[in-house]
């Protein structure tokens, strides 16, 4: 019986990085107007944003996969459970669970 591969992020911090390096590329010789780069910088806003409500709905699931505050805490880039548990205690205000924060997700996608 084969596995099935575990689900991935659908960006990576070196898909990121060699954007970065080719787009700076194209910016130093040129090929990039003032107008590309403000759109750009709009598309990227908008997908950090969309990123932060994945990150969200995940910190929501691993918990209710039973992660305590300890094991996701480094994922914060601290030691210190306080901010995951701060992310946790204001998601809490607009959703108690992924399946709510989801539906707010879509609901803001259509909206």
């Amino acid at each position: 019986m084969t596995e099935e591969p575990r689900p991935r992020a659908p960006i990576t911090e070196s898909a990121v990085l060699a954007w970065l390096e080719t787009t700076a590329a194209a910016v130093e010789a040129g090929e990039v107007s003032a107008q590309e780069l403000i759109d750009l910088l709009g598309e990227l806003r908008r997908a950090s944003a969309a990123c932060a409500d994945a990150s969200d709905w995940l910190l929501l699931a691993a918990r209710e996969g039973g992660a305590s505050l300890r094991q996701i805490a480094p994922v914060f880039g601290k030691g210190y459970v306080r901010a995951p548990a701060a992310r946790l205690e204001k998601l809490h205000r607009q959703a108690q669970t992924s399946g709510q924060w989801l539906a707010i997700l879509r609901h803001k996608q259509t909206a």
